[in-house]
């Protein structure tokens, strides 16, 4: 299994250097789980390190020590099986024969004395433990309080469950679940039907049920957020940051006579929806690229405001308004870190603010296109107060036309095998 932990060890070091998203490389599914343990735990496991040793290594040597204590004390492998592969794994690299021996030592050590005691003060350890950064658990601490923020903490490095969606056009979930032989899973909404962790991703992507469009994959906590909406027979539906599709087909699946439009700034993101539409088989979707990030805002927004045009919203192919906005900001993902543990390392509290500035604009631009008496549903997978309930008040207090439908809701909160997202509807009151 050599090749499989050179390939681990190729891909984190193209994280660290560069920011690469581990999901996306392709690996195996051993390299993966060693990949992204490594990546969920890499502030702990550079702790161990630093422990174990007088100098820090080269950058190269820590990843394949980090790789090395995580094989030894968080998956099921034998020690001295981790410890050997670690040393070949230094020596296929070129890393030369000091660094070999030093991987031999450290791991030896490491073997010996064990786990390394954490420091005492909370927050410290807190971060230390968890592997998230200390002045985001400090952030925690501040907003939920030590207890939750601990919580929430521990939670990062939780493996995800992963769930199929059913498209209940062509099929249903207990008949599905009995042809991929899942039997016994938990259904949520007679449409979410949970994977059993023995069970690859890879092999469900493969089956004939899979390519046929009868499932995909996606988070329960998408069917709460679209739930928000709404949704009558013949409604005009604008997914404004569609990409990479999940709620447009969601929502196509359940009533095939919406006209929805699926937009998102990125071209290549909104190419890869095409095969999604064709595998589904959906009639009833358009796709167009349009920007509403502030920088592009005036040349894809006729109307930045309803006194202007009209209240018309117009895109190159299309003029009229929605009765249905699905508004899925960017944002920190901070909901959903386990399942996207590199964004814990691209967050500082100045991109937050920064993102939480880009959420506002977003949300103003796409309310123009919002019919009298419609409904728009701003979400994000953070549950963060910069990126949610204080932006919402900011959009309120500069446009009183709108106003609040019932309180939001964070599905995670409920069930911990849900995404971590916030979505609030709001009606527009002419």
């Amino acid at each position: 299994m050599l090749n499989e932990r050179e390939d681990a060890y190729r891909v984190l070091l193209l994280w660290l250097k560069d920011g690469s998203f581990i999901k996306e490389s392709g690996l195996s599914p051993f390299a993966m789980e060693l990949a992204l343990g490594v990546c969920r735990r890499h502030l702990y496991l550079e702790y161990f390190v630093k422990s174990l040793t007088k100098k820090m290594p080269s950058l190269e040597a820590r990843v394949i020590l980090e790789m090395g204590l995580f094989q030894m004390f968080f998956m099921d492998v034998p020690d001295y099986a981790a410890i050997n592969a670690c040393v070949e794994l230094a020596k296929s690299a070129n890393l030369g024969e000091s660094t070999a021996r030093l991987v031999n030592a450290v791991l030896r050590t490491a073997r010996r004395q064990g786990e390394p005691a954490l420091p005492p003060q909370r927050v410290r350890r807190v971060s230390i433990e968890n592997s998230v950064p200390e002045w985001l658990v400090r952030r925690w601490f501040d907003v939920y309080g030590g207890d939750r923020a601990e919580e929430l903490a521990k939670a990062t490095l939780d493996r995800p469950t992963e769930w199929i969606r059913v498209n209940l056009q062509k099929t249903s979930a207990p008949v599905l679940a009995e042809k991929l032989g899942i039997t016994g899973s938990s259904i949520l909404y007679d449409r979410y039907i949970e994977v059993p962790r023995d069970v690859g991703v890879k092999l469900l992507l493969a089956t004939p049920e899979f390519v046929k469009g009868e499932f995909s994959f996606q988070n329960p906590s998408a069917f709460e957020v679209v739930k928000l909406l709404d949704l009558m027979p013949g409604m005009k539906v604008w997914d404004a940051c569609a990409a990479p599709g999940g709620k447009t087909a969601l929502m196509a699946e359940m009533d095939s006579s919406l006209e929805i439009l699926a937009s998102d700034s990125s071209a290549s993101r909104l190419e890869k929806m095409q095969d999604l539409m064709t595998r589904l088989g959906f009639t009833n979707i358009k796709t167009e690229t349009i920007d509403l990030a502030p920088a592009s805002a005036e040349s894809r927004i006729a109307a930045t405001s309803r006194s202007a045009s009209n209240s018309s919203f117009r895109t190159p192919n299309s003029e009229f308004l929605f009765d249905r906005i699905l508004l899925d900001v960017p944002c920190s993902n901070m909901g959903v870190i386990a399942r996207r543990p590199e964004s814990v390392y691209r967050m500082t509290p100045e991109s937050i603010n920064e993102i939480a500035e880009l959420q506002f604009k977003i949300l103003e631009n796409a309310s123009t296109a919002l019919t009298p008496s419609g409904r728009l549903v701003y979400a994000t997978c953070s549950p963060d107060p910069t990126e949610t309930t204080r932006v919402i008040a900011r959009f309120l207090k500069a446009h009183p036309e709108f106003v609040k439908v019932g309180e939001p809701i964070l599905p995670g909160l409920k069930d911990s095998r849900l995404d971590g997202f916030f979505a609030q509807a709001l009606e527009y009151k002419k």
